[in-house]
């Protein structure tokens, strides 16, 4: 093997940077399917009842006006509804996987899916941050353009590209 593509596999291995946003998808991958699990088994559920449940094991009184207002908004709550978030949910979730373990291989098009996706939410959060300053919104919004910035900076020495 020349020197120059023993240089270019040695740079092409070292992406710690790379690692964190694999981890990062990977994590939220899991996560959500987790949450879609936990919704889907809620669907059988008589929720306002667990709701009620969950405040009393709580000691928070449910006849306060928020929770009250919350248990309406639960009340309305339907099975279908919980299925098609669980539904979407999982989606989302395997779509992330998808992404990290593209990224682990380091194969080009994983790295335009995560620029795109993260591109895609930045006029969410920067609507979200115009609406109502947070500063979680505010460390996704950082996150999601130190992305893009990232892998856009870095693609031809991260991903492999087929001539």
């Amino acid at each position: 093997m020349s020197e120059e593509k023993k240089s270019a596999v040695q740079i092409k291995k070292r992406a710690p940077a790379l690692y964190i946003i694999i981890a990062f998808k990977l994590l939220k991958g899991i996560a959500l399917i987790l949450l879609a699990l936990g919704v889907y088994s809620l669907t059988d559920n008589n929720l306002p009842e667990d709701f009620r449940n969950l405040l009393q094991s709580l000691h928070l009184g449910p006849e306060r006006k928020f929770f009250t207002h919350l248990a309406d908004r639960i009340a309305d709550v339907t099975p279908r509804n919980l299925r098609w978030f669980a539904t979407g949910t999982l989606l989302y979730s395997l779509f992330s996987i998808v992404e990290g373990v593209g990224l682990i291989f380091r194969v080009s098009w994983a790295g335009w899916l995560a620029i795109g996706e993260s591109i895609f939410f930045i006029p969410l959060e920067l609507f979200e941050l115009l609406r109502k300053f947070s500063w979680p919104v505010f460390a996704i919004l950082a996150i999601n353009v130190w992305i893009v910035w990232y892998l856009l900076a870095n693609r031809n020495r991260l991903f492999r590209h087929h001539h």
